[in-house]
């Protein structure tokens, strides 16, 4: 075993000196090749300082040649610094004297506009002197215009109470003229008008010039506008309110009260604001007037609530208020508070005859007795929803009849004091006892007569002592006159503009006949003259409120209405008549 081991490791240690020996011979070679690049290297050095040498030298050149046009280039700047310095110099030696020369300038403006300055407020001080003289004088003109302006005030009072007390002695009727604003279907309605036309039409021809003055523009193609003036006894503008139009017809409803019969009527044309001034604002559905708004309410129902306010401060029991409501259409008269056998509403035709007395009376008319103002426009409103109404051209809700609603007054006085006032405390304690017993509930439901109402010698003795005065309040809303070539009506509608035109026409004879004082007047002529005769005719203070359209379009039916209301200002009735006898009773 030894000998073989020992030439194993022979063997081994021969290749290890083999692999030795080769690796020697490796490094050898690698040596060579090493020192073979480091000459290659150490030849590419040399030729690398040369080169840098070479550089170095251009390098220095440069950095002369730079040096030397730096040099150049700084003196030349220095040169041109130079010369801007010393015209920077010059200029400042200009300025300096320019401000010299300025602040010279600037001191002499100054001493100028101080002394200016001086002046003008010594002026402002003169001036402030004067104008408090001027307001010193100026405040007592205006105290001295105030005081004429109140002494104008209360001389024209006085005037217009001289004025109304000659129309009472006269009997002469009572025209007051309200405005209507332009409302917008004054622009819509008639729509066979061309434009330039309809444009021309919506122009204001009729002013208030004063508060007793209506002024109209009138003018025709080719021709020279012409200004009218027409006088009444108020006229309202288009700006005054249901409450200032109210204000002068309340004075009339006192005469109600002291015993005379008093007749409101409202006359103009289709759409100028009649129905308006005497109910209110009208309900689309019902056509009947709104009394929601207090301040819109026209004459009517401000009318009733006056006469109520006045009949609480009499003594109570001592008066009662019947309500009657008709409609003149068609030249027939309508009774609107009719009722049938079921108690509803209806229009009943009624006949007017005129009575031994020569007063006009419609028998079988409807009398409704009313305790307040509130009874009384719920009757009024069912009336109105009777009331005959047609759209037109003008107008989209024209009333075709005239309405008449009357309130009738019944007063009681004392036969012994017949003719004096029962305003005295015994003649109102008398009054209080015997109405009591004498005139029941009975009779204000118009379910009795008044010879059924006196049961005993005693109460048939207080009968005698008592005396019943009927005054009476007509409230009419006419219908208004139309142009028919205007209103577009045709047909039945056109009927009804021909028995409207022919009743107002009526009217305005009827009044020329008083006027002129005929020894016929034609009240037959027309229902509605023939309704009317007690009132037009010198039995009531009447007051004719005409309503009139201030737009182009509208012009010859607006003169139409100032023409009738001047006339009407022309009649003289005569004084009209208290009352004071004893009334009849009549069955209803």
């Amino acid at each position: 075993m030894r000998p073989r081991s020992r030439l194993d490791l022979g063997f081994v240690r021969e290749q290890r000196l083999r692999q030795l020996e080769q690796r020697l011979r490796a490094k050898e070679e690698r040596i060579v090749v090493l020192e073979t690049e480091n000459a290659a290297l150490h030849l590419k050095l040399a030729e690398y300082q040369g080169l840098a040498g070479r550089s170095t030298d251009e390098v220095l050149q440069l950095y002369t040649a730079h040096g030397q046009q730096q040099k150049l280039q700084r003196s030349s700047v220095v040169s041109q610094l130079h010369g801007v310095i010393k015209r920077l110099k010059q200029d400042l030696k200009s300025l300096h004297s320019f401000a010299l020369e300025l602040s010279k300038d600037l001191q002499r403006q100054s001493k100028t506009y101080h002394y200016q300055i001086l002046t003008a407020v010594q002026a402002i001080q003169l001036q402030n002197e004067a104008m408090q003289m001027f307001q010193i004088k100026a405040f007592d003109l205006e105290q001295s215009l105030q005081e004429v302006t109140e002494r104008y005030e209360k001389e024209k009072q006085k005037r217009r109470a001289l004025h109304n007390s000659l129309v009472e002695l006269r009997g002469n009727i009572r025209v007051h003229c309200r405005i209507r604003p332009l409302l917008p279907f004054d622009t819509a309605a008639g729509h066979s008008i061309s434009q330039d036309r309809q444009r021309n039409f919506s122009e204001r021809v009729a002013y208030a010039a004063d508060d007793e003055t209506v002024l109209v523009k009138c003018s025709r193609p080719g021709h020279a506008s012409v200004n009218k003036t027409f006088q009444f006894e108020r006229v309202y503008n288009a700006s005054e309110s249901q409450d200032t139009v109210f204000a002068d017809v309340a004075p009339l409803l006192t005469s109600l009260l002291d015993g005379y019969n008093v007749c409101i009527m409202a006359y103009g044309q289709t759409g100028s604001g009649k129905t308006y001034t005497m109910l209110g604002p009208q309900l689309e559905e019902s056509f009947a007037f709104s009394i929601e708004d207090e301040s819109e309410l026209g004459i009517i129902p401000r009318a009733t609530e006056e006469v109520f306010r006045l009949i609480s401060e009499k003594p109570p029991g001592s008066c009662w208020v019947e309500v009657s409501v008709v409609e003149v259409y068609n030249n027939e008269i309508f009774d609107l508070l009719a009722k049938d056998s079921c108690g509803k509403v209806f229009g009943v035709k009624r006949d007017v005859v005129t009575t031994r007395e020569g007063k006009s009376d419609v028998p079988l008319l409807t009398h409704e007795a009313v305790e307040n103002a509130s009874e009384f426009l719920h009757l009024v409103n069912k009336g109105l929803q009777l009331r005959v109404r047609h759209p037109t051209l003008v107008h989209a809700h024209s009333s075709r009849s005239h309405l008449v609603v009357t309130l009738t007054i019944t007063t009681i006085i004392s036969g012994d004091n017949f003719g004096t006032s029962w305003e005295d405390e015994q003649t109102s304690q008398r009054l209080n006892k015997e109405v009591s017993c004498t005139f029941p509930q009975k009779m204000r439901d118009n379910k009795s007569t008044s010879s059924s109402r006196a049961s005993s010698p005693a109460q048939l003795e207080a009968t005698e002592k008592l005396k019943q005065v009927k005054t009476r309040l007509q409230l009419v809303d006419l219908a208004g006159s139309e142009c028919v070539g205007m209103s577009g009506v045709t047909g039945a509608a056109l009927r009804e503009t021909s028995f409207i035109n022919r009743s107002l026409s009526a009217l305005a004879d009827v009044l020329g006949a008083i006027a002129e004082q005929r020894s016929h007047v034609p009240y037959r002529n027309s229902k509605l003259t023939h309704l009317l005769q007690d009132s037009v005719g010198g039995d009531a203070k009447l007051l004719v409120m005409l309503c009139i359209s201030p737009d182009q379009k509208c012009l010859t039916e607006s003169m139409q209405s100032l023409g009738f209301g001047t006339r009407a200002r022309q009649v003289q009735r005569g004084q009209v008549k208290k009352k004071n006898f004893p009334a009849q009773s009549k069955a209803k």
